[in-house]
């Protein structure tokens, strides 16, 4: 990898500098736009006491779920968690750490840290037990409470097309969470199913500009469905 270039050419090479005890932020939605490759080679790497941030922790044999095998993860920060039996055993035997975020939070967490903001205010929440010992604060009537934004050491994300540059488009609902775990990483890794040169991609297509990226590394990927329903004929 030299001057623009950000390509890297292994996943040994895409996550290294991670260590144990370190704050990973992930895109994805379910098992949708998830960067399984990379979380493959966390798991791979053995690397323990990790924090991760994402909306959830994928299914027991897949995604994220595959660091709780070996209880590589300490604590997650998400929105839901309700696909992941072995998450749910780990969490009611105190075994793991859970600070649950409402959806738009957790984005607004992530966002908000990528652009160098400390801390926002938001209704969603108040009154209700995730917004116990947080700040309030009053606004045209309305109560908000205080909630503090989210960076990371590694942000790992799942990209369609990059150019070597490290600009970033998405697909469709792929695009879910990753422009802004993407932004809030100190070394942010995006793996893509295609790599292009620079000027290939229109800058009008672009979501996440390549001063947010850092490691790109093309993959395959096996899009597993959570749930595939189908109507009866």
């Amino acid at each position: 990898m030299s001057g623009f270039n950000k390509v890297v050419n292994s996943y040994e090479e895409a996550m290294a500098g991670l260590e144990d005890g370190m704050t990973v932020i992930a895109g994805g939605f379910g098992l949708c736009g998830i960067p399984e490759n990379l979380i493959a080679q966390i798991k791979k790497m053995g690397t323990k006491e990790l924090t991760f941030v994402s909306n959830n922790c994928g299914v027991d044999d897949f995604g994220l779920g595959i660091l709780l095998v070996d209880r590589q993860i300490k604590k997650m920060i998400s929105s839901y968690v309700g696909e992941n039996a072995l998450f749910e055993k780990q969490l009611l035997a105190g075994e793991l750490e859970v600070e649950l975020t409402p959806q738009g939070t957790l984005a607004e967490k992530m966002r908000a840290g990528g652009a160098g903001i400390p801390a926002f205010y938001t209704a969603t929440g108040y009154g209700t037990p995730v917004g116990d010992g947080k700040e309030v604060r009053e606004f045209n009537g309305r109560k908000y409470i205080m909630e503090e934004s989210i960076t990371g050491d590694f942000a790992i994300v799942k990209g369609w097309k990059a150019d070597t540059y490290g600009n970033v488009v998405y697909r469709d609902t792929a695009q879910n969470f990753n422009p802004m775990a993407a932004t809030a990483g100190k070394i942010t890794v995006v793996e893509v199913e295609e790599i292009v040169q620079p000027g290939e991609l229109k800058p009008t297509e672009i979501h996440t500009p390549g001063i947010y990226v850092n490691r790109v590394i093309k993959g395959s990927f096996e899009k597993r469905i959570e749930q595939r329903t189908v109507r009866q004929g």
